[in-house]
């Protein structure tokens, strides 16, 4: 029987020569090429001013944070649907994350629940674009703008998806991405941060080298105290290849979501991930939401009885011990217990497809 993974990153013979490249020659003077390069080719793909490549998209948010100001008393609005990784770097600069729910068919954040969060200790949104749906960002570039707020997009699942023609990570102050190796392009393990504004920019590149200052050529001089989120050149070089790669890549993706439809659109028993008529869904992760007659839990069992790796949706985050919050986010508490992630591993054929849809089928009779 074939094991089917839940994900698994496209490797082929650029990637294998650019990064043997950077092990044999990426040393010493020329131990940033292939950083410079990835981030060179990534912030042209987006059409932003600047990018730095991160150790993880979890750094890039935590130092996104910490230029916008963000400290203890401040108060940052996120949605409860999502992975922790999205709010942990709040708590690491002593502020409170406010979760509130998110919308019923997109799964990304509510900006009438937005709206309704804000106080006067609230500093920043962060609009996670879910298993590549995208938040509704004019509304909340207009809630943000009128309340003095920053945006941040966490775009970790939604590289290639668009919004009126605007690439995901492109509109807020920053924009976000993960390289995690279940991701749609990776390094491994790493991230990206971006932002259009130059000003932004300084502040991020100090932080991200540990507090120096490339203005001051002091040698290992610390003007403040900084964080070490830096990417290795060999990942990088991986990285790079990956994003000159990336059409090709996105496409893969949302084939896969396509193959998948096609084979369930019958069923009344289960919804997709949707997509606005203004955005275009790169389906990060084809994700079906079953009737609430069907035991979730039940089905991702039955599909690892036959070696398929099926996983299920987002707790809502305020649930986690370190929050244990009785907040009333009814669509992200349905989602967390209805929502199941299928298979979009890129070596996925058809036939594996076709197989896991036999078995969901079978199980919803």
């Amino acid at each position: 029987m074939k094991n089917i993974a839940y994900s698994k990153p496209s490797i082929g013979e650029r990637e294998r020569t650019y990064v043997a490249d950077a092990i044999e020659n990426g040393w010493g003077i020329h131990c940033y090429d292939y950083i410079y390069k990835f981030q060179d080719a990534f912030k042209n793909y987006l059409g932003v001013k600047h990018a730095i490549a991160t150790s993880s998209c979890t750094g890039a948010l935590h130092i996104a944070l910490k230029t916008l100001g963000v400290g203890p008393g401040d108060e940052v609005i996120v949605p409860d649907a999502t992975w922790i990784a999205s709010v942990a770097p709040i708590t690491y600069l002593g502020a409170t994350p406010v979760f509130v729910d998110v919308l019923e068919d997109t799964w990304c954040i509510d900006p009438i629940e937005i709206k309704k969060a804000i106080t006067k200790k609230t500093k920043a949104i962060v609009a996670v674009h879910l298993y590549g749906s995208m938040c509704e960002m004019d509304e909340i570039m207009e809630i943000a703008h009128l309340n003095n707020l920053a945006v941040i997009e966490d775009a970790a699942e939604a590289i290639g998806s668009e919004y009126k023609g605007k690439l995901a990570g492109s509109i807020g102050d920053y924009g976000t991405f993960s390289f995690h190796g279940t991701k749609t392009i990776t390094t491994g393990e790493g991230g990206m941060l971006v932002t259009n504004s130059d000003d932004l920019f300084e502040k991020a590149c100090v932080l991200h080298d540990h507090g120096r200052d490339p203005k001051i050529k002091k040698v290992f001089w610390a003007e403040k105290i900084g964080f070490k989120y830096k990417m290795s050149n060999l990942q990088a070089a991986l990285g790079l290849a990956q994003v000159e790669r990336i059409d090709e890549l996105v496409q893969k993706k949302i084939d896969i979501f396509k193959a998948y439809y096609e084979e369930l659109k019958d069923l009344n028993q289960i919804s997709f991930n949707h997509q606005q008529t203004y955005v275009k869904n790169s389906y990060w992760m084809p994700t079906v939401i079953l009737d609430k007659k069907f035991d979730r839990d039940g089905l991702i069992n039955s599909l690892k009885v036959n070696e398929i790796d099926a996983r299920p949706f987002f707790h809502p985050v305020s649930s986690f011990p370190e929050f244990n919050l009785s907040i009333e986010n009814n669509i992200s508490t349905h989602l967390s217990i209805y929502g199941i992630n299928l298979p979009s591993a890129f070596d996925l054929s058809l036939e594996d497809i076709r197989y896991i849809c036999d078995l969901i089928k079978e199980y919803l009779k």
